[in-house]
Formats: C-alpha cells, structure tokens, sequence
C-alpha cells in the first residue's frame, strides 16, 4: 500500500492557499492525488488543478467542490480553502472515470485497472443529474465488491469535479483493484423515533395511509404531542426514514418530508414510494449522531490492525456544527479514535455508500 500525504489551507488568495497546501504535501513520488475545493474557489479550480498537477508532478487527480472541505481534525465552511492527498499508487491499481451520465455511458465506461478487474470505487456525483440513483446502482454492479463510496458536489455555483481534468454532470471518479484494501463505514445523523410502518395507499411520493391509517395521523403519533401541535416546526428535525431491505445492520435511507396536507391528512416525502413499502420517522439530533459517530469509529478500529495510512471522509451538509459542534469535532472525533493520519474529503448534498444514495450521513473510507 502507498503512503500518504496531505496539505489544507484557507486564503482569499487561491495562490496563497494553494502554495500553503502544496508546502505541506512536500516533495516525494506520488500518482494519484485527491483535491477538494470550497465553491468559494469555483471560477479557479482548473487553475488550482494546474497549478497541483506541475508543483507535485502527481498526473492523476480526482475530486470536487463543496461548500465546504474537510481534513484530518479540521472543517472549511463557507469560505476559501483547499485540501489534497497524494498517495504513490502502483500504475496499473487504480484507473480513473468519468462522463458517466448516462445508462449507455455505465455500460461503455472503462473502470478495469490494466489487467486487473475493478474491486472498489471512489465517485464525484453531479445532484442535479436526474438519473443519479440508477447511475449509482448500475456502476456499483461493475466493480467486483459491489461497492462505492463516494458524495454529491455541493455548490452555489459551479458543479464541478475533477477526473485528470475539471468536468461536469453524472458521475466521475476512480477506481481500484483488489491489490488496493480499504476499510469503510457508514453513520447515519438521524434515528429513528417509532416503529416500522407499512405504506397502505400513496400515489407516488404521497403517503395516503400508513398500516391502514391516515398517514398524518400515524406520523403525528410517533412524533410526539408537542411536535404535533404545531406541525410547522417538524422541518429540519422530523424525517422519513425507508428500511433497506435484507440489511443485517437495520440500515435505512433517510429522506426528507416535503409536504403535509392536515386537510386530507396526507404527507409527502423526497422519495417514490409504493404500496407494501416500509417506512419509520426519524429525528435529527445531535446526542444520537454524536453515539452512532463514535459506534462507527470503534466498529472500523476493532477492525485494523494498524492506523490507517490515509483516507477519505464525505459527511452530510446537515452534520458538520449543526450536529457536533463549531470547532470542527467531528472530524476531531475520526482524528481522536483513528489517529492522526492523512485525511481530506468535503460536505455533499448526499452521500453514496455500496450502491445507493444517502442523506444526513457520514461515510468513512481508510486505506489500510
């Protein structure tokens, strides 16, 4: 497995943050480097790439912009930064992707690495790509283990990512053999407060009847009185949660409500739904993050052998200070239980874990 190294820095200057980034990452062999950019830094991220690409001499770059950037023990929210990684990986492990756009463009994408098959998947995901769930899903059933790992662009302005140059829409990304190992770990932002449900009635995201019983009505209950009395506040805090089905982890989808009708008793949620599917309403809340958080870390440090020689972090834009805190905790909390190791990765507008998409989740990926 190669090393790894990392620089991060904020400036208004992207050359100054830029020259401070590239000073940490110092001199040494590398082929493959991770860069992510505040969307501050938009109009300059293919200078910024340039710029990365001559000082270090790495020529393969993956990565995105996100409102904000994150590395080992430190957040950048709202103002300009940068973060890179660079790790010296053999030629023919890693292969990188992207203009997946498309069902056609999965089918015709190269992920093989040389003569090795594709293990195991980085991705950048465009969110305004209306295709983007199935995209996830198709790619996923081309790398041998099933499984990516990976984020949604978040910006309020350029969508943009980078693949060995700066591109946009679908999906873009890179891919490794089984010569790479990795570790990775899920955890979720919102639990659940009441019991698993049936959808009775809907039409298309809206719930009619929930185990034959008007859908608000249910919710309400599960909610609590003082929520259902003035349903107006529930936004932000109560949402949908949608069980995955055979997992063995009790793992679930969290989706937002979009609606609710007291008229006709009805809610609508940020997903397509049908009759039979389960579904329970989850809280967001800052002491359960802050439990599942610290489950996450033990669970992937029980499981080493050593500390991590780097790695990759995507967390949800609803985590970050709202959840754990303004000073960056919960990237001290990987830092704090993993060590202090390599580490760069941004805030999506979703997360991408195995082969579907997530919301209000962190997902953590360690090379090891």
């Amino acid at each position: 497995m190669p090393d790894f190294r990392f620089g991060h820095a904020s400036s208004k200057d992207w050359r100054e943050a830029a020259g401070s980034c590239l000073a940490q990452l110092g001199r040494g062999p590398a082929s493959l480097g991770f860069l992510y950019v505040t969307d501050v830094l938009a109009d300059h991220v293919a200078d910024i790439l340039a710029q990365f690409r001559s000082r270090t001499g790495v020529p393969h770059w993956v990565g995105t912009v996100g409102i904000g950037i994150c590395a080992t023990g430190q957040e950048y929210l709202d103002e300009p930064a940068i973060a890179a990684m660079v790790g010296d990986f053999e030629p023919d492990s890693f292969r990188i992707f992207s203009g997946v756009a498309s069902a056609a463009d999965v089918d015709k994408v190269t992920l093989k690495c040389g003569g090795a098959a594709p293990n195991f998947a980085i991705v950048h995901a465009d969110p305004y790509n209306q295709r983007l769930a199935d995209l996830v899903n198709r790619l996923a059933g081309k790398v041998e283990s099933g499984f990516l790992v990976g984020g949604l662009t978040s910006s309020r302005r350029q969508n943009l990512q980078v693949a060995d140059g700066v591109v946009e829409g679908g999906l873009s990304g890179v891919s490794f053999a089984d010569s790479i190992t990795v570790a990775t770990r899920l955890t979720q932002g919102c639990s659940p407060i009441g019991p698993k449900h049936v959808v009775t009635a809907c039409q298309q995201n809206v719930i009619i009847s929930l185990d034959g019983r008007a859908a608000l009505e249910v919710f309400k209950g599960d909610i609590g009185e003082a929520l259902a009395r003035d349903l107006n506040r529930v936004g932000g805090i109560i949402f949908a949660g949608l069980p995955i089905a055979g997992s063995d982890t009790g793992d679930y989808l969290v989706r937002n409500l979009v609606g609710i009708d007291p008229a006709n008793r009805l809610i609508a949620i940020g997903e397509l739904v049908q009759p039979g599917t389960s579904i329970m309403f989850c809280r967001r809340d800052s002491r359960t993050a802050n439990e599942d958080m610290a489950r996450m870390l033990e669970s992937i440090r029980q499981g080493m052998y050593s500390r991590p020689r780097g790695g990759i972090y995507y967390s949800c834009l609803g985590r970050g200070a709202s959840l754990f805190g303004p000073d960056s905790e919960e990237l001290r909390m990987i830092r704090d239980t993993l060590g202090d190791f390599p580490l760069v990765g941004f805030f999506c507008n979703g997360e991408i874990s195995h082969n579907r998409l997530y919301g209000y989740t962190g997902v953590l990926t360690v090379f090891v």
